[in-house]
């Protein structure tokens, strides 16, 4: 598997909104620093994403010093504090987990309710919650942020490049939301892997990503189509479900930067 490198890195640093590409992250004890850090709830407390709301996909996410920055059409500016501790703290669930969460206050939820057109607010995780990943695929200690499950998705270029061969039109990797992309293997390598070290930071392949109708939505205008899950469902099914790209969890901090050799620790062929 000599040759493997990472070669992309991207991040999301709220949940269902447009993430970020990076050339470098530091990698905490949730993931990469920030990603999946800030979530939008409904009047319930329970988690919002683009399944609902597709026009969530037209909320851009933009880094400046000690700012977080969304940015969506027709709407000013919207800046929140990548460290602030609020005070009010709300119950919130992702899925089956419920956990507590920061309010962002109500010129945020404002801002966001204004913009999609449902009321909505939108929560931190603090540091001191801890949500811990599935216990089906990890370890007691795991644990991960906003995102729906693990701290890190990964496809390699080759899996793309395999299914954009079959579409009529081809799709970008940001359709599919990764936080890792590989190259230099062949497509759905990913598949066959147990454990990976990317630089030095040691990963566990727990799971097969299953996809979702959010693939199917174009980020730029938000509209759905039947792409690319009808085309995956021809030859990446198992069940009643579509399979595409597999989710990691990584076994210590330290930091990624794209261009990093990929090491297959342990995999299926072996």
């Amino acid at each position: 598997m000599a040759g493997i490198v990472l070669s992309g890195l991207f991040f999301y640093p709220v949940k269902s909104l447009t993430g970020l590409g990076l050339e470098r992250a530091p990698v905490d004890e949730r993931g990469i620093r920030y990603d999946r850090h800030w979530m939008l709830v409904d009047g319930q407390g329970r988690f919002l994403s683009q399944r609902e709301l597709p026009a969530m996909t037209r909320i851009k996410t933009q880094l400046a010093p000690g700012v977080l920055r969304l940015k969506a059409p027709g709407m000013p500016d919207l800046d929140l504090d990548l460290d602030g501790e609020r005070g009010k703290r709300l119950d919130v669930q992702v899925w089956r987990d419920s956990c507590q969460a920061y309010f962002e206050g109500a010129s945020a939820a404002n801002w966001l309710s204004q913009y999609l057109e449902v009321d909505c607010r939108l929560v931190s995780m603090p540091r001191q919650t801890l949500r811990p990943v599935d216990q089906r695929y990890a370890e007691p200690r795991d644990q991960v942020g906003f995102a729906d499950g693990f701290p890190f998705m990964l496809i390699s270029q080759a899996s793309l490049d395999d299914l954009n061969s079959r579409l009529d039109a081809p799709l970008p990797m940001r359709r599919f939301r990764p936080n890792l992309v590989v190259a230099g293997c062949e497509p759905y390598a990913e598949d066959r892997w147990k454990r990976i070290r990317i630089g030095g930071i040691s990963f566990r392949v727990a799971k097969p990503c299953s996809r979702c109708v959010i693939t199917t939505i174009d980020p730029d205008t938000a509209l759905k189509g039947q792409e690319p899950l009808r085309t995956l469902g021809g030859y990446r099914r198992e069940g009643n479900q579509v399979y595409f790209g597999q989710n990691l969890i990584h076994d210590q901090p330290g930091e990624l930067h794209t261009g990093m050799p990929v090491e297959i620790l342990e995999s299926a062929d072996e």
